[in-house]
């Protein structure tokens, strides 16, 4: 910008402004000013950022003080209207509506602009109706899990919410809660649990806050794990005083924190770290370990583990949630593990290399064992160990830096491989003898995903059918 704080499109509209009122043409205020009439529209139209010594020339060759055309404020009511365009199609919100863009010429009246631009205000402030775009989800996402590396993915103020909820219940401090422990921290927090067979499947719970009921689906339709799970996220939003989310962002925020409190109570930090260092010292750290001393998933286990292994094992981890085709639907890293983003840093929905141990691990003789797996990278060698998930047939992966994996079991495996992804010759490039075989004589035909095409759900809670919801609470209040 020429000056601190100086908006191109009002700069560009204040000198238009004053240039005919002068009389000039853009053609003559070019020879005044030594510069070709096409570069002087740029300025203009705001797409371009003049030098101070040229905004001095123009605004002598116009009569008027580079202080007259530095001003903040739009020249007229239509100079106005144009820029606040502008802006509003430069929001992510308006271009997530897939629109043309539209050009503000002389025969689009000033109420046509002030109908667009307040109906775009409606649109950006309706709590129950703001789109997503996928590409904003990704940005989120990826926001989110920067801070989270930037704190070791350790939250303090959740491990002390969850510890005084812990206290309150009298919790024995050793191995996983009990039921009763459940049904007591329900009711510390002031609600009944009530286990229903016609859960919306959209859902994981339904909480009646006039009633103080949560709805959780019944034993048949949902594991104990996961049931013990599901009753503590829920509370969590309690727990931590969430407000309705108001962006995606604070609903992403919201569901971590969430998840984050639900493991904090069923691993609880000062068990699990003892647990753990007795593991590290040792050299037998294992996941499966945790999922089975506090009775939750592996999943949850993996999730916990990377919690904790930084502050207080002085580990660096990574974890990975993928399915069979590499797809990436959850990560974390901070030890420098190099997964695959794309340009506005976003993991999720990105392939992972076929050879890291994720994507082998569904090719071993028994896909249903721990796959233990060192790979070499431009950027080191790591080890991870890889559980798939029987039920949602999705790979849950843990890792460290070579020199770390001394700590875990499994370190003694002989599978090794080389993943030159994302940058060199690797998986993502085919052998030159198949390549030149097959170039030109082969068409896939693609699995259709329709949804790929579609914006990110529209709803207050993305996903969820708040009519379903209302009528689900309204059958069992009657």
């Amino acid at each position: 910008m020429p000056s601190g704080g100086v908006d191109p499109l009002v700069l560009g509209q204040r000198i238009r402004h004053f240039r005919r009122n002068h009389g000039f043409t853009l053609d003559q205020l070019g020879e005044a000013v030594g510069r070709p009439a096409p570069y002087l529209s740029l300025v203009e139209n705001g797409k371009r950022e003049p030098r101070i010594g040229l905004i001095n020339d123009v605004a002598a060759a116009l009569g008027v003080s580079a202080v007259d055309l530095l001003s903040p404020d739009s020249p007229s009511r239509r100079a106005d209207l144009e820029v606040r365009l502008q802006r509003a199609q430069e929001n992510p919100l308006y271009a997530g509506l897939d629109l043309p863009h539209l050009k503000p010429s002389a025969k689009l009246p000033d109420v046509a602009l002030e109908h667009i631009l307040a109906l775009f205000e409606e649109v950006k402030g309706s709590p129950g109706r703001t789109l997503v775009t996928r590409e904003e989800a990704r940005i989120a996402n990826s926001e989110l899990r920067t801070e989270m590396q930037d704190r070791d993915n350790y939250f303090g103020e959740i491990e002390s919410v969850a510890d005084a909820a812990l206290r309150a219940i009298d919790y024995s401090g050793s191995g996983s809660l009990t039921e009763r422990d459940i049904q007591n921290l329900v009711g510390h927090f002031g609600f009944g649990l009530v286990r229903a067979q016609d859960v919306p499947p959209a859902v994981r719970s339904v909480t009646d806050l006039r009633n103080r009921l949560i709805y959780v689906p019944q034993r048949d339709l949902l594991s104990t794990r996961g049931a013990r799970s599901v009753v503590l996220q829920t509370l969590g939003r309690f727990a931590l005083d969430h407000a309705d989310p108001v962006t995606f962002s604070e609903f992403l925020r919201q569901q971590v924190e969430a998840n984050y409190f639900a493991g904090a109570i069923l691993v609880p930090e000062p068990v699990a770290v003892e647990f753990l260092s007795g593991a590290k010292g040792e050299r037998d750290l294992a996941i499966e370990d945790v999922r089975d001393a506090f009775y939750v998933s592996y999943e949850m286990a993996a999730h916990r583990f990377t919690n904790l292994a930084t502050r207080h094992l002085g580990l660096l981890v990574h974890f990975i949630r993928s399915d069979e085709l590499g797809t990436t639907w959850k990560a974390y890293e901070n030890n420098g593990a190099p997964l695959p983003m794309n340009s506005v840093g976003a993991i999720e929905g990105q392939r992972l290399c076929r050879e890291w141990g994720a994507r082998q691990s569904f090719h071993s003789e028994d896909k249903f064992a721990m796959h233990y797996q060192y790979t070499d990278t431009d950027v080191g060698t790591y080890w991870c160990g890889t559980h798939i998930d029987a039920d949602r047939m999705s790979a849950i992966t843990v890792g460290a830096r070579f020199e770390d994996a001394q700590f875990f079991r499994g370190r003694d495996t002989d599978r090794h491989a080389v993943s030159r992804c994302p940058d060199g010759d690797c998986c993502l490039r085919p052998p030159v003898e198949l390549a030149d075989k097959w170039q030109g004589f082969s068409w896939p035909s693609v699995r259709p995903n329709s949804h790929l095409l579609a914006a990110m759900p529209i709803e207050t809670i993305p996903g969820v059918d708040m009519v379903e919801v209302f009528e689900f609470l309204q059958r069992h209040e009657e």
